[in-house]
């Protein structure tokens, strides 16, 4: 009897105390039980995946208009009010084109300033905007084809037989009725002056047309095109205003020699009498 006390109370305290109690594994096991683990493996992440090296052929060029300063603005903002109101801003700034080129025009030739001239131009002006609007976003949606350079080469030949001589007969036949001017003397004003203006155009137009497809976005060609035209429309003004020179010496000449074959009947008269 004592020896079996003696092992009993050897156990209970040599017993090892990192060793679970009975009571521990039965709560170990309840949890087990309970609940389920989730494994997830993870994986290390790719560092070619992780870290973006800027190329230089992927880094987007930014236009020359958003590179100017104050400029800048003004220029976004006429392509938000483009993207907007695309008629309404085209109707505006063709208004705008149009009466610098007028001004431009009376200075260059040095007469006095003439607000008739100017509300022709305006009236004109106010008749082409849309359709030269309509025009151009035509050529825009149309002869795309894989070749880029064949696509520009059609618009720009398209652009120069359609639509420059259509609108230089309206530009100068407008200006002719406007003035007063009856219907054949209409059709002599555009026989003097379209030809020239035609030729003159393909000086100019080709290239202007080419860089504007190529290099200006959409919302911008409008403006860039306006501003070559303040040039241009000067010229056409300086243009028509030479031809009413030359109508009106011609009128002139004519009044001239219906006064001297006037006065000439009755000197025949006394002198025959």
């Amino acid at each position: 009897m004592a020896v079996f006390v003696m092992r009993a109370a050897s156990r209970t305290i040599f017993r090892r105390p990192y060793l679970p109690t009975k009571q521990q594994v039965l709560s170990k096991r309840h949890n087990t039980t309970t609940s389920t683990p989730t494994t997830t493996s993870t994986k290390p992440d790719d560092p070619a995946k992780s870290i973006s090296i800027p190329v230089a052929n992927t880094v987007g060029v930014i236009p020359i208009w958003q590179r100017l300063g104050p400029l800048s603005r003004g220029f976004q903002a006429y392509g938000r009010s483009q993207r907007k109101r695309p008629l309404a801003t085209q109707f505006v700034s063709s208004l705008v084109i149009f009466f610098l080129g007028d001004i431009s025009a009376q200075s260059i030739s040095g007469d006095e300033y003439d607000y008739k001239r100017t509300l022709r131009a305006l009236v004109i002006s106010a008749g082409s905007s849309i359709p030269s609007y309509k025009w151009f976003m035509f050529l825009n949606g149309h002869f795309n084809y894989t070749s880029k350079a064949l696509s520009l080469i059609t618009k720009v030949t398209v652009n120069q037989i359609v639509f420059a001589p259509s609108f230089n007969t309206y530009f100068f036949g407008m200006q002719s009725f406007l003035s007063g001017d009856t219907l054949p003397q209409v059709w002599e004003r555009i026989k003097q002056t379209v030809p020239t203006s035609v030729v003159n155009s393909c000086k100019l137009w080709p290239a202007v047309t080419a860089f504007n497809f190529t290099f200006i976005d959409p919302q911008y060609r409008s403006i860039f095109a306006g501003v070559i035209a303040i040039g241009w429309q000067t010229y056409l003004s300086f243009l028509n205003r030479k031809a009413e020179r030359a109508a009106a010496a011609k009128m002139d000449g004519v009044h001239f020699e219906e006064r001297i074959s006037a006065t000439e009947i009755p000197v025949n008269q006394a002198c025959e009498a």
